[in-house]
């Protein structure tokens, strides 16, 4: 892809721009002046990222074109991956390919060292012993509830959602929003009737559906989002069934694009080639809140390094309430 002879910055507001070089510092401060004239920063604004950070655990990788055994993330990817996150400064960093809690309290220590502290954190251990879903967060939870064995049915055989899923209520000032994580099953094939793992992916996301509407029967009434690394494209099966059960809207996909309006969240290496599979979703009830009625995906200093993936961030007119 064509790169132009720019820079993304990200202003006051914590939107992301491409400035030409040739404007300068000049240009980011007068950026700043006009968004905060505009009156963006007046009223409060919650910042949630999702990010999977590409196996931070112990892993089969390549480093530096040699294959290596049961080995850990490289220092470089994680280093990009903290000058990505200190970048975004999100309060709330939902993450996929997270290892066990050792694993995430280790980056939540780096992270800190970068200058962004997350004192609160929550993981689920789900069926898959290796990659976990995790969040971060700056401000406090009311409520985390780990689903660590969602039922499904696969060729008629019951099964669970492989990485589970994980809420965590927020209690803002504007009433209680809900963030619901997770990571679909990849498209490596497992069983030849079931090319790319269609099939077991869409029962997946069908029952996190399900479980969406079982906490909140009318989502035209309830404030929360589903984000995560979901594994397929925006008109498939499992993206689709999401999004609606019958007549009942659950919630609408958020447009995302970069600083040079691309849309890609996945660079797939053995095939060269790029797709969006990352996203938010958010109910009825809480699009009102969504700054810019859209999300940005982050393209940044570090971001080609540290993951195969790159982070989605939105921004929400809701403003955290202190907990006792």
């Amino acid at each position: 892809m064509a790169v132009r002879r720019s820079s993304p910055i990200f202003c006051a507001a914590g939107a992301q721009v491409l400035v030409p070089r040739s404007l300068g510092w000049s240009y980011f401060v007068a950026l700043n002046l006009i968004w905060l004239g505009a009156g963006v920063l007046g009223s409060a604004a919650l910042t949630v990222a999702t990010y999977n950070v590409e196996n931070y655990l112990i892993a089969d990788r390549l480093v530096d074109g040699v294959y290596r055994s049961a080995y850990p993330k490289p220092e470089k990817e994680k280093a990009a991956l903290r000058q990505v996150i200190a970048a975004l400064a999100p309060d709330i960093l939902a993450l996929a390919e997270m290892g066990g809690a050792p694993f995430l309290a280790d980056f939540q220590r780096e992270l800190q060292q970068a200058g962004q502290n997350y004192p609160y954190t929550a993981l689920v251990a789900a069926a898959d012993p290796d990659r976990h879903i995790a969040i971060l967060s700056k401000v406090p939870f009311k409520e985390v509830r780990r689903y660590a064995a969602v039922p499904l049915t696969y060729f008629k055989k019951p099964m669970t959602v492989k990485r589970g899923v994980l809420e965590v209520v927020i209690a803002t000032q504007e009433g209680d929003c809900s963030i619901f994580l997770m990571h679909l099953k990849s498209r490596y094939t497992e069983r030849e009737d079931d090319p790319q793992s269609a099939l077991l992916r869409a029962a997946e996301a069908e029952a996190v559906r399900d479980l969406v509407l079982a906490r909140y029967p009318d989502p035209a009434a309830a404030k929360f989002l589903v984000c995560g690394d979901w594994n397929d494209t925006r008109d498939s099966r499992p993206v689709r069934a999401l999004q609606k059960r019958g007549r009942t809207v659950i919630g609408e996909l958020l447009r995302a694009s970069d600083s040079r309006g691309e849309t890609w969240t996945h660079y797939y290496r053995r095939e060269d080639s790029y797709s969006r599979i990352d996203y938010f979703m958010v109910s009825p009830a809480l699009q009102p809140f969504v700054i810019g009625h859209r999300a940005t995906i982050g393209d940044g200093l570090g971001v080609a390094v540290a993951s195969d993936h790159r982070p989605v961030v939105v921004q929400l007119k809701l403003e955290p309430q202190r907990l006792p």
